[in-house]
């Protein structure tokens, strides 16, 4: 499982021309399923991306967490993390989970998420997705739940 998440100031998604999901300050997250992740593997990513300390405290010092900074998420699947482009020009995602079992993680990844943030906003499964952000520092950071 691979979450790219980037601080930002303020992000949204729209399908269709319509917004989705928007938010403010927070972390917007594109979400990557592998073919062997679990739920287990989830609660380990989500615990991981919840405590994060990557938002300033009063000294300028990248200490606080999320929660401690009442910010927001917006989750979005995004397949294309598994992009395997070691042969050739065209991408390959054989890697990345199938739709139904990677869809089933993205939601529960959402629901897990719920439990401790208030504002937890997400893109559509599937979708053709336009999104939109102000990064923050710039600050990205990408997990993996191999290297966790």
């Amino acid at each position: 499982m691979k979450f790219l998440i980037q601080r930002v100031t303020e992000a949204k998604v729209r399908v269709d021309s319509e917004v989705i999901g928007q938010i403010q300050k927070g972390f917007l997250v594109f979400i990557g399923v592998s073919q062997n992740d679990t739920q287990e593997i989830a609660d380990k990513m989500v615990h991981k991306l919840l405590n994060l300390r990557i938002f300033e405290d009063a000294e300028g010092k990248t200490n606080l967490n999320l929660d401690a900074v009442n910010g927001s998420l917006l989750l979005i699947s995004q397949f294309t993390l598994y992009a395997d482009c070691r042969h050739g020009n065209r991408p390959s995602f054989i890697n990345a989970g199938k739709p139904d079992m990677a869809n089933a993680l993205y939601e529960y990844i959402i629901a897990k998420c719920r439990e401790t943030i208030s504002n937890v906003q997400q893109g559509a499964f599937g979708a053709d997705m336009k999104i939109s952000l102000i990064n923050d520092g710039p600050f990205t950071i990408m997990l993996d739940s191999d290297e966790i």
